[in-house]
């Protein structure tokens, strides 16, 4: 009986650590995408206003701080592709990593690419963290990143 109870036991454990191991299905990279190892500038941002160009207007409403979309309407935490951005969002230059890039960046972990950066250009991506004291501990970094394009890309 003793027996059989570690063995259960065990078995639970097993299977809790081995769900911390796995990587999310949100960032599986999409099967048969074609993969490449890059250096990449990253930098780090979060949702408030100095990272992504919005403050409120005298209504307290939150708008485009500046730009040629200056004083439009901005949903808050809202990526250019439509979700709620999270840890694993990455801002990128949709013309070199289409949404739906899949990442893998050594320090941050894996990432998909849901928006658009409006310093991004070329080789340089920002990463989504939830406080802005996080992104700037991040600050900007070089990284060797493993790139997954989407199919057909």
């Amino acid at each position: 009986m003793r027996t059989t109870k570690w063995l259960f036991l065990i078995s639970i454990a097993l299977v809790i650590w081995s769900g911390c191991a796995t990587t999310s299905k949100r960032f599986a990279p999409p099967a048969g995408a074609r993969s490449e190892i890059l250096t990449l500038e990253t930098r780090g941002y979060c949702p408030c206003g100095k990272c992504c160009n919005w403050k409120r207007n005298w209504y307290c409403r939150p708008v485009i701080a500046s730009g040629p979309y200056k004083g439009k309407p901005k949903k808050v935490g809202i990526t250019a592709s439509g979700v709620k951005a999270k840890k694993g969002t990455i801002a990128a230059d949709t013309s070199h990593f289409p949404f739906g890039t899949v990442m893998y960046i050594p320090g941050y972990g894996y990432g998909k690419v849901e928006d658009r950066g409006r310093l991004n250009k070329g080789n340089s991506i920002d990463l989504f963290f939830k406080k802005h004291k996080e992104a700037l501990k991040w600050g900007v970094q070089t990284k060797r990143v493993k790139v997954w394009y989407p199919r057909g890309k």
